[in-house]
């Protein structure tokens, strides 16, 4: 007759290890979150935990929870569903499991449940914060399960320490260490992550072919790093330091876009000063091919292409953490001779739009006659007397740029650029906008310069004769009083004074730590695994050897693990496992014992050759027998651990009156 068991109920003790573990899973999933959803899913998840610790909240709760679960998650991440999205609710639904754990199998279905959520933060973030969160989750998980499994046993499980239970965990870990390296150092290298680039990356500033004046002061609020910069030999100083990046001609009175038919062009011609920049940039991930170097680089580095004016671009999309090793120079002459068609384009205006601006600019050509450079320093100081920098302005209107000189006078990098180029244009002089970023931050810890997409910028580039393009910054005349409001005044206000500078510190050194991780782990391509192999003797080996070599130390690796647990203990009865580590103790005295001899007789014998241990050894057996048809979880315990204490003696023990 086939006989019925109920589930078996979930002790406090496996309950709280349960959903610790589950917590530390979900918790660097929840720090790659929206913040405002994280902290809903991470309430919620407390919430429930407790709500639902004595007992299991009703069916009808629990399908209203996750319909509303769902309704937040697709409310902050808008109606899209893609991989953001896709982990968001993994991280709503993970919350809501603990509502209906309450048996042994519902614990063991959420510590496994759990393990994706690390797994989910990968999906969105490499970095080493996230690995050792999610190392710590695993362990959590393995330590719940292991719980779990003497949970199931007569034992009661508050008689395993920690202790053992840590060095049992270590030595799952130590049997699987040998594959993850193997998959680490050995399959082939991808060019892109097959999950791509997350969308929220996607969404960070970054450089494209447009710009539109006004549309930065959100975006420019980001003070992670767009890039790292090592150099090797003198280095450039801070007021130097223009990454260049697209070159924007076109402006249809609203946006400066980047024309497509000059990408087919060949390099404009260019003669370097002898000052000269060894340096490698770190550039983070985007969905975009838009490259920077220091203004202006002299060759394209493998994988890249310089435009026809000096743009750089990555032949694949930048999905993943790229390197690239580059040499710029300060041009002593750049272009000279300006084509007609290319002057056409960088005089090119709307007539619609502007007129205060371009009947100024006629007005200054007429005074100052053929004298190009006159205009521009005139321009100059004009921003330099009356103008102030913000980053609190108004939209534009259809008349954008007259409403910026002739009205606001206050503005940032994108309306001075703009409104300079069309001065500019309107006066005759050929002139194009270059955005990218400019300056950069050294780290003390690691000597490197660090480029943060808050560091976005734009500046101008005038054509004036023998000289051929020339960079002017109308950004930077503006005078140092009417600078109001900016970026790092507003980071800095947020921070607050001493305690801001710790954090900065701190700041440097997790940057530093990331910078380390970027280059061991994300930087491992296909370049840093032959040269891994080249001490073996392996110059060149392709895929289809890489994925042989694998197979071959994973089938290594696979055969030890699999020596390994046949040579271990498959008794899960602890008592049993007690007893036979007792057995074997004893054998490497050749006193083992028979097969088929029961417990009370091989202790007698064994007293009979070895006194010593007669006198400890046959009562401890006559319990084990007893043990073993019925016996108390107190008494159980206590023949637990004397088993496991007990050795053979070699005196005969002190008789006690």
């Amino acid at each position: 007759m086939a006989e019925n068991r109920s589930p078996a109920p979930l002790d406090a003790g496996s309950r709280a290890w349960t959903l610790l573990a589950a917590a530390l899973a979900l918790l660097p999933l929840l720090l790659q979150l929206v913040p405002s959803l994280a902290f809903g899913i991470g309430a919620t998840a407390l919430a429930i935990a407790a709500l639902s610790w004595r007992r299991p909240m009703p069916a009808l709760l629990r399908l209203a929870l996750a319909l509303a679960m769902l309704a937040a998650v697709l409310w902050v991440m808008g109606p899209r569903f893609g991989r953001d999205t896709g982990c968001a609710l993994l991280a709503a639904m993970l919350a809501i499991k603990p509502a209906e754990t309450h048996t042994l199998r519902d614990a063991r279905s959420l510590a496994g449940f759990a393990l994706f959520a690390p797994f989910a933060a990968f999906l969105l973030d490499q970095g080493p914060l996230t690995m050792t969160l999610g190392l710590l989750a695993a362990l959590a998980a393995l330590l719940a399960l292991q719980r779990l499994a003497d949970a199931e046993t007569p034992i009661a499980t508050g008689a395993v320490p920690l202790r053992r239970r840590l060095i049992a965990t270590g030595k799952l870990v130590a049997v699987g260490l040998p594959l993850a390296l193997a998959a680490f150092w050995l399959v082939p290298r991808l060019a892109t992550p097959l999950w791509g680039v997350p969308e929220r990356a996607l969404a960070r500033p970054g450089l494209s072919d447009h710009m539109t004046p006004g549309e930065w002061v959100d975006l420019m609020a980001d003070d992670t790093p767009a890039l790292r910069a090592q150099f090797f030999g003198p280095v450039p100083r801070p007021q130097q330091m223009y990454w260049r990046g697209p070159v924007l001609w076109d402006f249809d009175g609203r946006d400066w876009t980047r024309p497509r038919w000059l990408r087919d062009l060949p390099t404009a011609p260019a003669a370097a000063q002898s000052l000269r920049w060894d340096y490698q940039i770190e550039f983070e991930p985007t969905d975009r091919r838009q490259l920077v170097a220091l203004d202006l680089p002299t060759a394209a580095p493998a994988g890249a292409r310089l435009s026809f004016d000096y743009g750089l671009y990555a032949a694949q999309p930048l999905s993943a953490l790229t390197r690239w090793r580059l040499q710029s120079s300060p041009p002593r002459q750049f272009e000279p001779e300006l084509r007609p068609m290319l002057r056409q384009q960088a005089l090119r205006l709307p007539p619609d739009r502007n007129p205060r601006t371009l009947a100024l600019a006629r007005q200054w050509r007429r005074e100052a006659g053929a004298d190009d450079a006159a205009i521009v320093a005139r321009a100059l100081q004009w921003i330099r007397t009356e103008f102030g920098y913000t980053l609190d302005t108004p939209l534009p209107g259809r008349d954008g740029v007259d409403e910026f000189l002739f009205g606001w006078k206050r503005g940032f990098c994108e309306h001075f650029s703009s409104a300079f180029v069309v001065l500019m244009r309107g006066a005759g002089i050929p002139a194009r906008v270059v955005t990218g970023y400019v300056g950069g931050y050294r780290n003390p810890f690691g000597g490197y310069w660090v480029v943060r997409r808050m560091d976005a910028h734009a500046w101008a580039e005038v054509w004036l004769p023998q000289r051929g393009w020339v960079r002017v910054d109308p950004t930077a005349a503006v005078a140092p009083e009417r600078i109001y409001d900016t970026l790092e005044d507003r980071l800095g206000a947020a921070s607050g004074g001493g305690f801001g500078r710790e954090l900065v510190r701190i700041g440097d050194f997790g940057d530093w730590l990331r910078r380390g991780w970027n280059d061991l782990v994300l930087g491992f391509d296909a370049g840093r695994q032959r040269a891994l192999l080249r001490p073996l003797g392996i110059e060149r080996l392709g895929e289809r050897g890489l994925a042989t070599l694998f197979a071959l130390f994973a089938a290594l690796a696979l055969a030890g693990m699999a020596w390994l647990l046949a040579r271990g203990e498959r008794e899960r009865d602890p008592l049993l496992r007690a007893w036979h580590r007792l057995g074997r103790r004893y054998a490497k005295l050749g006193l083992q014992r028979a097969p088929h001899e029961p417990a009370l007789d091989w202790a007698r014998r064994v007293a009979a050759q070895h006194p010593p241990s007669g006198p400890t050894l046959i009562p401890l057996s006559r319990r084990f027998a007893d043990a073993r048809y019925a016996a108390t979880n107190g008494e159980r315990e206590a023949l637990l651990r004397d088993l496991r204490r007990h050795r053979p003696l070699k005196h005969p023990p002190e008789s006690t009156p």
